[in-house]
C-alpha cells in the first residue's frame, strides 16, 4: 500500500491537514474548485524560476478568502516595501470573487520540506547536473536538518542516457505503512534536454 497510496492523503485526519478548507452545498463548489486551481497555478508560476513555495493554503468563509503562502524566502515573495505582495494580490483579485487576504509564512527548515527538496533536485537536473550528485547532496542536507529518514526516486533518461531507468536512494528509515509516522511527500517533473525526469521525495520526520 505504501507504493500505491499518496502518503499525504493516506494520513489525512491523522497527522495531516487539507490545503483547501471550505465547504459549500450549492453551485459555488465548481467555481471555488476552479478558483483554487487558478490561484495555485498563478502563485507557482510567479516563482518558478527558483524553488521557493513550500505550500499554499486556501481557507474560505462566506465573505473572505484567506491565502497563506509558506515559502523558504519570504523576502522574495513580499518584495521591496511590500511591492511584490501588492502586485500578487491585484493579480489574484482578477480571478477570485469577494475580498482577499494574503498571509506569508517563512519555512524554518526548507530541507525538511519534500516539495522544496524535489523541486531543487529537478532544478539542478534541468541545469544538467549529474543526478547522483544532486540526489546525494539533497539526502545529506535533509538528514543534517534533522530528518529520521529520506527516500528519493528519480526515473527517466538519467544523465541523457538512451534507455530510461529508475534509481532509488534511501537514507535512514521511511515507514510508509505506519499511520502515526509524519511523512512528507512530493512528486516533481523536471524538464531536461533529454526529456522529462520524474523526482519523488519521501521525508520521515518522526512520529506524531
Amino acid at each position: 500500500m505504501g507504493q500505491k497510496v499518496n502518503p499525504i492523503s493516506y494520513r489525512l485526519q491523522v497527522n495531516k491537514d487539507w490545503t483547501s478548507k471550505w465547504f459549500t452545498r450549492n453551485d459555488n463548489f465548481k467555481n471555488w474548485l476552479v478558483e483554487d486551481t487558478k490561484i495555485r497555478e498563478l502563485i507557482e508560476s510567479r516563482f518558478k524560476a527558483r524553488p521557493t513555495i513550500a505550500r499554499i493554503d486556501i481557507e474560505r468563509s462566506s465573505n473572505l478568502t484567506t491565502i497563506t503562502i509558506h515559502t523558504a524566502k519570504a523576502g522574495a515573495v513580499i518584495g521591496k516595501q511590500g511591492a511584490g505582495i501588492n502586485q500578487l494580490k491585484s493579480e489574484l483579485e482578477k480571478i477570485t470573487t469577494g475580498p482577499l487576504r494574503i498571509n506569508v509564512e517563512e519555512v524554518k527548515k526548507p530541507e525538511l520540506n519534500a516539495k522544496l527538496v524535489a523541486e531543487n533536485i529537478g532544478f539542478q537536473l534541468g541545469k544538467r547536473m549529474n543526478f547522483r550528485r544532486a540526489v546525494k547532496m539533497a539526502l545529506q542536507n535533509t538528514m543534517s536538518a534533522g530528518a529520521k529518514g529520506v527516500r528519493i526516486e528519480v526515473a527517466g533518461r538519467l544523465n541523457g542516457a538512451e534507455m530510461s531507468r529508475r534509481e532509488k536512494f534511501i537514507e535512514g528509515s521511511v515507514p510508509l505503512h505506519t499511520l502515526r509516522a509524519n511523512i512528507d511527500f512530493y512528486c516533481e517533473h523536471a524538464q531536461t534536454i533529454a526529456g522529462v525526469i520524474g523526482v519523488k521525495v519521501w521525508i520521515y520526520k518522526g512520529e506524531k
